[in-house]
């Protein structure tokens, strides 16, 4: 995996992404996420609205002790895979929404696992997500982040409207 979008543009590519009312509203929970350790079903539903909005209705089928105990797992998880994995088994959470409660709300950087940005990376797409691609890709944006001095927030936004302005459409 390597960057399409040259590191010196990455704050200019980033300025150019449109932030959402949703987003924005999800980027202000963070404070109050990390003093719960966990996200609440209602919040959980405002992320799945954001990022998936058509597996978003699946998250209604968790209970909200089970959105809790699962999301609060996976906050506080030391195992890479099981910070990611554990998101998967609630309902309506694949592994993009599931990048999205790590990416806003674990002390650690990841970047949001998303079509756009893996195209950006030059990584294909896979037919399934695992681990392996995942931690790959998180380790990729990582280096960047490392070596430009931004953060991944800034470097998800890069990657999101380098695609949208690159990417053939047929490609997607």
């Amino acid at each position: 995996m390597q960057l399409r979008v040259p590191e010196s543009e990455i704050s200019h590519w980033a300025a150019q992404y449109p932030c959402s009312r949703e987003e924005c509203e999800l980027l202000s929970l963070s404070e109050a996420i990390h003093q719960q350790g966990h996200l609440t079903k209602a919040q959980l539903t405002l992320l799945a609205q954001w990022k998936s909005p058509r597996s978003a209705p699946h998250v209604s089928k968790n209970s909200d002790q089970y959105v809790q105990e699962v999301t609060g797992f996976a906050l506080h998880a030391e195992s890479e895979r099981a910070r990611i994995e554990s998101l998967t088994i609630l309902d309506g959470v694949l592994w993009p929404t599931a990048s999205v409660v790590l990416h806003i709300f674990h002390a650690e950087p990841y970047p949001l696992l998303d079509y756009r940005a893996v195209w950006s990376v030059q990584a294909p797409q896979p037919s399934s997500y695992t681990f392996a691609f995942w931690w790959q890709y998180v380790q990729v944006c990582r280096g960047v982040v490392d070596r430009t001095g931004t953060d991944m927030r800034t470097l998800d936004r890069a990657l999101w409207q380098f695609s949208k302005t690159h990417q053939i459409k047929d490609a997607v």
